[in-house]
């Protein structure tokens, strides 16, 4: 197991840039693709999630999963990707992944609380 996920986006077409964090892992990262979001900007559901790589100016790549240490105090549910973050769309879309598709949105990293909404 790696002692720690370090995870450092920089500014790109995906998402907006994230300073160097660091997390501690409670276990291995296992690849992840999906997730159930609660979000109130978006439609509650099940969103399908890949990472999203700088590899050929912008590239699917595997979403990783850990649960990891919150401050010392809780563990949460930490989704993460490429170098350009992570990508979701709505679960069964038809469309290609790419930063055109309007039903698709990049995020850095997802910190769940419940373990349960994360399918890998």
């Amino acid at each position: 197991m790696a002692d720690s996920i370090w995870i450092e986006i920089e500014e790109n077409d995906n998402c907006d840039w994230m300073p160097l964090q660091v997390y501690e892992p409670q276990s291995e990262s296992l690849q992840v693709h999906a997730v159930n979001i609660e979000d109130p900007q978006r439609p509650f559901g099940v969103y399908e999630v890949i990472g999203w790589s700088s590899a050929n100016g912008g590239s699917v790549c595997p979403a990783l999963y850990a649960p990891v240490s919150d401050s010392g105090q809780a563990v949460v549910h930490l989704v993460y990707g490429g170098d350009w973050g992570i990508r979701l769309r709505p679960e069964g879309s038809k469309e290609e992944w790419a930063i055109d598709n309007t039903d698709q949105y990049g995020e850095p990293y997802l910190m769940l609380i419940d373990g349960n909404d994360v399918i890998v």
